[in-house]
Order: C-alpha cells, then structure tokens, then sequence
C-alpha cells in the first residue's frame, strides 16, 4: 500500500495568486512557512523555517482567492507532487509542491473578511450531489463547505490536452 498524505499548519507568506487555465479551471498557489524550534546542545533556543508552495484548484482556489491573507494560519491537507519543465534556458526545472485537498483557516484576525472562528473548506468525492457546495455546522461553530470535484491530475497524462501550469 502507498500514501501520500501531507499535513501542514503554518502561515501564508504571501496572499494567494489565482489564474485561469485556458481550459477555464481556476488555479491558486501561495506559500506557507512553518517553523521548528529546539534547544541545541548548549541550551540555546534554535528556530528553522521551512517555506511550502501550495496550489489548490477549481473551487478551492475561488475561496482561497477571496478569504486567505498574508499572515494567516492556515491547516493545509493534501499531497506531494513534484513538476518539471523546461525553462526559457533550455535547462530542466523542478518544482515539489503540496496539491491541497483541503484546508482549515485558524481564527479570524481583525479586519479580515475570514469566517468569525475558522472554516473547513474541502474537495469531497462523494457521491452526493445535494450536498455539493453545502455549508454544514460542527460543534464547534465552524462552517464546512464541501465541494464535490473530482481530483484533478497534471501528471502522467500522455493526452496532448493537458495543462501544465508553471508558477
């Protein structure tokens, strides 16, 4: 069995950038930084940041577009995915990003346009079709809307159709 699961909590570094395809699916990518603090051998308090690209798509990246600001806390879930191309150079590029299937927005700061204590915004597969788009409560009074969208996959596809899309 394999997985591929990523779960990110960290904060945008930037705010989302959404573009559209020609095929008219709308693509979103931002970054998030996420740190790690430790004491080294000699008690001294250490801290290393990591910077991760995210993309989310259709639906997701309308949502991302309208509610995401730089310096929110976000929860990512989703997967790894490395892309190559060829660039302008003719040298050969790579590019590892986190595809995200969904993501949890923390508390709402002040003077943004976020839901009041958080959302959970999902790409559901069910086979549910009222409950697409559906905003539903939790206990805790988070909304949750789940999109029902079929994953989208940029890799290995041999149709000439496909869309590579390099930020």
């Amino acid at each position: 069995m394999n997985l591929n699961k990523v779960y990110l909590i960290g904060r945008l570094t930037q705010d989302p950038e959404v573009k559209s395809i020609p095929s008219g699916q709308n693509v979103a990518s931002f970054s998030l930084a996420t740190n790690r603090v430790w004491n080294n051998q000699s008690g001294q308090k250490q801290e290393q940041v990591e910077f991760h690209n995210i993309v989310v798509w259709r639906k997701l990246a309308d949502i991302a577009g309208q509610y995401l600001k730089k310096g929110q806390l976000l929860m990512v879930e989703g997967r790894l995915q490395t892309r190559n191309w060829v660039g302008q150079d003719g040298v050969k590029r790579y590019r590892t990003e986190i595809v995200a299937e969904n993501f949890q927005m923390g508390p709402k700061a002040s003077g943004t346009s976020a839901p009041s204590k958080g959302a959970t915004f999902k790409n559901s597969t069910t086979a549910n079709p009222a409950s697409a788009s559906s905003v539903s409560t939790q206990p805790e009074d988070i909304p949750v809307i789940q999109i029902e969208e079929e994953p989208i996959s940029t890799q290995g596809n041999d149709d000439s159709d496909s869309e590579v899309v390099p930020f």
